[in-house]
């Protein structure tokens, strides 16, 4: 594979809808029309967010990658040294235009809601910041990077935050800490091998199973305060939360057997996606732009 695409490679492709999907939808469903913005909007957040994020990762978790068995493939690069200058290269090259044009377009809270994205993607992983090893602080963080773009996307379009659409973000906020405090259980060896800490690594894997578990579920029930279909959503949660109960009682010594949830949890997420956007469309047909 060439440099380049081993770069790409770092930017987890298989994830990247899972930052486009939340900015797109929010933004579109605001403002019911397909503008510039809303088209380099998505591109920001489908490549160039994903490779900041993920690229910057890789490169500083380079020595605990190597004593990883899953890294190197869909669930993340081992970046050789010789590339780390050019992925943190390719990460500002790629995100500065798209910055300053959504800087541009703006307004000063958009600006500060993308700034915390953006912040968030850094102090994840950047030296002396490393959120992700701050245990309970990594999860925030990491369901930061997935709900921002759509709370972004919201504030750019100009939306009215109406305690219904609080009811989403809270519950979408829910399932991005659910998935991350559940993904961090497979990495619980390795990281205590590395010296890393993280929310898995503190309370231990069964506890962060059951911490997963019930986050879901809570997120589940926040979408039956919306307004119809949005209760219909609350059913999405159910596989999520189902997916990690066989791992109700794992311990810390096998914990590496999470890994077969998080692959179900990696395809899962487009199966939701799609009915997410079934029900979208539905929201979209009964609420026809006011004005």
């Amino acid at each position: 594979m060439s440099k380049l695409g081993q770069v790409l490679l770092s930017s987890r492709p298989l994830s990247w809808i899972n930052t486009a999907f939340p900015f797109a939808a929010a933004y579109l469903l605001t403002t019911r029309q397909v503008d510039l913005t809303f088209v380099l909007g998505t591109l920001y957040f489908l490549v160039p967010y994903n490779l900041a994020m993920y690229g910057i990762n890789d490169v500083f978790d380079y020595e605990s990658d190597l004593r990883n068995p899953r890294k190197g493939g869909v669930e993340g690069a081992v970046l050789g040294r010789s590339l780390h200058k050019l992925t943190l290269w390719s990460a500002a090259v790629t995100n500065i235009p798209f910055l300053v044009y959504l800087v541009f377009v703006g307004s000063p809270l958009s600006w500060l809601v993308l700034a915390i994205s953006v912040f968030a993607v850094i102090a994840y992983s950047a030296p002396k910041l490393r959120f992700k090893e701050r245990p309970f602080v990594d999860s925030l963080t990491s369901s930061t990077h997935f709900a921002s773009p759509a709370v972004y996307g919201l504030v750019l379009a100009g939306a009215v935050f109406t305690p219904q659409l609080w009811a989403i973000l809270a519950a979408f906020f829910l399932w991005g800490i659910a998935s991350h405090a559940f993904g961090a259980v497979q990495d619980i060896v390795a990281d205590r091998e590395g010296g890393i800490a993280s929310i898995a690594t503190v309370i231990g894997g069964r506890q962060t199973v059951c911490f997963a578990f019930f986050a879901y579920v809570l997120g589940g029930v926040l979408m039956l305060l919306t307004s119809w279909p949005g209760p219909l959503a609350a059913v999405l949660a159910l596989p999520y939360a189902l997916s990690v109960l066989p791992y109700w009682s794992i311990t810390d010594t096998d914990a590496e057997l999470a890994n077969a949830g998080w692959r179900r949890f990696l395809y899962l997420n487009f199966a939701t996606g799609f009915f997410v956007t079934m029900l979208l469309i539905w929201y979209w047909a009964l609420t026809p732009l006011v004005g």
